[in-house]
């Protein structure tokens, strides 16, 4: 299943920053911070890059009919008296916001004592849980720059010798768990389609995740 929930901003902040990032590249910035997260230059953008390209597969896990009502939540239609119709529900998982980001995330606790990564995570998915909403029709949202700052922030008063690991695996398990598994109860609220962990609007927060934790020294 293809889909693109890159936002519109995300690829205009993209467009806007290669520039920027090219000159960074000249001047070995970007591989100080990519080594920061334990990859080499030529290894940190191709993840990079293959997050991009995953962000527009989801892989289907369960698939299940639910009633739609239109405008109106099924119980509500069935007491004005209108038909409720039968869709599918697919719940799926985001290669480029969910697969990828969680395997760099299992080796990057070899860097993080796991004590501080559990209570990272903790808080982190404190916070995405709070800050997301589900949307009918369209999956989980949340302002994007809020898990990799709430993570940053974490991350350097927790483990100030090396935040950037902490910072990515906390930030992006503490957002997937807050801001997605936690709230699947919601789903039923939210009608036909696509729910896609890791994708839709948590997906630009997770990409950002990556971005500012590599740049934490």
């Amino acid at each position: 299943m293809f889909f693109l929930p890159v936002s519109i901003i995300l690829i205009i902040l993209f467009i806007l920053l290669l520039p920027f990032l090219l000159f960074l590249l000249q001047l070995g910035i970007i591989s100080i911070a990519f080594s920061n997260l334990g990859l080499s230059t030529g290894t940190g953008i191709l993840f990079f890059i293959l997050c991009l390209i995953g962000s527009g597969i989801n892989i289907p896990v369960y698939r299940r009919y639910v009633e739609d009502s239109g405008a109106f939540p099924p119980y509500v239609a069935r007491m004005l008296g209108f038909p409720a119709g039968i869709s599918e529900q697919i719940i799926a998982i985001n290669v480029g916001g969910a697969i990828l980001p969680v395997l760099l995330s299992l080796y990057l606790l070899r860097f993080v004592p796991f004590n501080i990564f559990l209570i990272s995570t903790l808080i982190v998915t404190v916070v995405t849980y709070v800050i997301a909403r589900p949307v009918k029709g369209i999956g989980i949202t949340m302002p994007a720059l809020i898990p990799p700052v709430v993570s940053a922030l974490v991350a350097i008063l927790l483990f100030r010798e090396n935040p950037a690991p902490l910072a990515y695996s906390a930030g992006v398990i503490g957002t997937l768990i807050g801001a997605d598994i936690l709230h699947l109860h919601h789903l039923q609220r939210m009608g036909r389609g696509v729910m896609s962990i890791g994708g839709a609007g948590v997906f630009d927060g997770i990409f950002l995740v990556g971005i500012i934790s590599a740049l934490l020294t």
